[in-house]
């Protein structure tokens, strides 16, 4: 038994430039009572370790949350005033963030309501004057920690920007410190940092605080490893048992040799239906690309969705031999590759809650070289988010004509998911780097340099003749829908995302720019694709869609060399030319019209909330989905004491 289950894409909040929607989790009724029990214990993992993001996104966020949490629940005053409401409205936006900067754009978030308000409130809620004054230019003032990561060139990233991943550490003596782990004889080792913070001694030495039972967030991690005890003898076989009691011992002792031992047996591990990623994961928010940010997502197989990846799996190697790529930089053989179309069943961490749409991992190099990679599509999210998006009026406000939006129509799901399951699937797990040259040679372009790749390898292939060959695509012209979206949001509509004056930031956001507005100038004196003027509204229109094809594998090529030889002024030079800047004129133009059609740019998402069935011997016998839950009472009911 379950609530009512809500429409896929449902709006339940709509504050600032966000709105909260629902997911569904489709096929748990159909799920056996071990694997609810194993999603439950799971999920109360994934919820256990939020904290531990909020404060590696910068030293104050868990401060300024609980301080303005404690005033939402306390106030005596009018909850109706305009303070007030800006005050909620606030601590809305710092939740969908995880923390005091923008989720996308890296910005501080500057609060509506007055300085006066907030002492007065705080008060009131008895809260004292040393847990209020040390805040007020925290919250307030612009220039105090103004940008979640840096990244502006000739700026030095660690001392400018507010992640907490370093404690007073230049870039200089970072690079220093981890030269000898980027740069091993032995390539198969682990990647360096990824679970510590490093900081500087009184005296100038530098040292790693490693995040694990036995240092830093150790309550916080020992509640994730009390919830995989709980987990891992209700897993699926033996070798994902064996996986959550490896993952158990690593957040135990924080040995990153241990980790990748659990990264080889969770990439192994095949069989399992429910699956999960849980730890120090992804590291975009690292201006060294080196940190793992906290996440977690919990899931099972989509298996009748499975079939559509299995397909592009099992041609892994004719995609990889006919990319256009020079073959020095090519994978001789294609092993170890497991896709799956999945339905996310919770989000944790980074994932939450606003979570990716397709993941591939691990990120190891060595191992998926080795051992090969595990990708993801995750299918209730993508639904959600295209019912949402196809009420919006985007594209009637944004598309060209009725060709473009009727393409987008009857075939833009479809394509969309194929993008994905092509960009995850295979994008990532393409190529190879030449001996010597190390994963981590591009630093803070790397991030931006690996998704255009990925993205890349999807774009050139979703034309190709052989996705019909497979049955994946009906016709030689559905590839269209998805070539047509891509420009149009790397060229044009995701502007909207960018606040005026400022550039662009978010690593995913910079691929989309430096893929669009490099095979849009390379293309021009052909008109391969105009920006053209009508009724004073600019439109993307392209004029030769196979002509694009062949620009995106040229640039596909180009980015598999600076990858692969570790080329870091190429990458820089790409990155800084293409992917950073914003036209004003352009983007005033963009963000009015974007305006009228009263939607907002960002969306996230609520769980649901599993609510264990116990027999009369106290077990859980059964697990009951709960989707009433709103947004704020979610994020109040996960506060977790300080």
């Amino acid at each position: 038994m379950h609530t009512s289950t809500p429409a896929a894409g449902e709006v339940i909040d709509r504050f600032a430039d966000i709105e909260i929607l629902r997911y569904t989790v489709d096929g748990f009724d159909d799920l056996l009572p071990r694997q609810k029990r194993l999603i439950y214990y799971l999920s109360m993992a994934a919820a256990a370790g939020r904290d531990i993001l909020f404060d590696q996104n910068g030293v104050y966020n868990l401060q300024v949350r609980r301080l303005l949490e404690t005033i939402r629940e306390r106030y005596p005053g009018r909850r109706d005033a305009p303070d007030f409401l800006a005050m909620e409205t606030y601590l809305k936006r710092l939740w969908f963030s995880n923390g005091i900067h923008h989720h996308h754009d890296n910005e501080k978030l500057l609060p509506d309501f007055s300085p006066s308000f907030f002492v007065n409130a705080a008060r009131r809620c008895n809260l004292l004057a040393t847990e209020i004054e040390p805040l007020l230019p925290v919250i307030f003032d612009p220039s105090v920690c103004p940008k979640k990561m840096n990244k502006n060139k000739g700026e030095d990233p660690l001392l400018t920007s507010s992640v907490n991943f370093y404690r007073g550490v230049t870039r200089a003596e970072a690079d220093a410190f981890y030269a000898p782990a980027i740069f091993p004889d032995d390539r198969q080792r682990p990647a360096p940092g990824l679970n510590a913070r490093l900081v500087k001694d009184p005296g100038g030495k530098l040292r790693e605080e490693t995040w694990c039972a036995r240092g830093l967030y150790a309550n916080l991690i020992n509640k994730i490893i009390y919830w995989l005890d709980k987990a891992a003898p209700e897993a699926d076989n033996a070798r994902q048992e064996e996986t959550i009691r490896l993952l158990v011992e690593f957040y135990r002792e924080g040995s990153l040799e241990t980790f990748d031992r659990y990264s080889i047996l969770w990439v192994q591990d095949a069989a399992s239906r429910v699956d999960f990623i849980n730890g120090f994961i992804e590291t975009y928010s690292d201006p060294l690309g080196l940190k793992g940010a906290w996440e977690s997502l919990v899931y099972f197989t989509n298996e009748e969705a499975t079939r559509r990846a299995a397909i592009i799996c099992k041609s892994a190697g004719w995609f990889e031999s006919n990319s256009p790529v020079d073959p020095r930089f090519k994978k001789e053989n294609v092993t170890g590759l497991s896709a799956r179309v999945v339905t996310a069943a919770m989000l944790g961490g980074d994932c939450f809650p606003s979570p990716p749409i397709g993941v591939n991992l691990p990120n190891s190099n060595w191992i998926r070289e080795l051992h090969g990679s595990k990708s993801i599509t995750i299918e209730n999210i993508i639904r959600a988010r295209d019912a949402r998006a196809r009420d919006s009026g985007v594209a009637r406000e944004f598309y060209w004509s009725d060709l473009e939006r009727d393409l987008e129509r009857r075939r833009g799901l479809l394509t969309g998911r194929l993008h994905t399951d092509l960009h995850e699937c295979l994008g990532h797990g393409s190529g190879r780097l030449l001996p010597g040259v190390s994963a981590l040679a591009l630093k803070e372009y790397g991030d931006v340099i690996e998704e255009a790749r990925a993205d890349l390898f999807a774009l050139y292939h979703l034309a190709d003749p052989r996705m019909i060959e497979l049955g994946l695509l009906p016709d030689e012209e559905a590839y269209k829908a998805e070539y047509y979206k891509f420009m149009c949001n790397g060229l044009l509509l995701q502007l909207v995302r960018v606040p005026p004056g400022k550039q662009i930031e978010e690593a995913h956001a910079r691929d989309r720019a430096l893929v669009s507005r490099w095979v849009h100038e390379r293309g021009a004196a052909d008109r391969v694709t105009e920006l053209r003027e009508r009724d004073g509204k600019l439109f993307l229109v392209i004029n030769d869609y196979r002509r694009l094809r062949a620009l995106f594998g040229e640039l596909l090529a180009e980015i598999q060399r600076v990858k692969s030889e570790g080329d870091f002024p190429a990458a820089a030079a790409l990155v800084e030319r293409h992917a950073i800047r914003v036209d004003p004129s352009m983007h005033a133009g963009i963000l009015a019209r974007y305006k009228k059609l009263n939607i907002a740019p960002y969306a996230g998402f609520v769980n649901p909330v599993y609510r264990p069935l116990l027999d009369p011997n106290g077990c859980i016998a059964d697990v009951q989905l709960d989707y009433s839950e709103d947004y704020a009472s979610q994020m109040s009911r996960l506060r977790s004491p300080e």
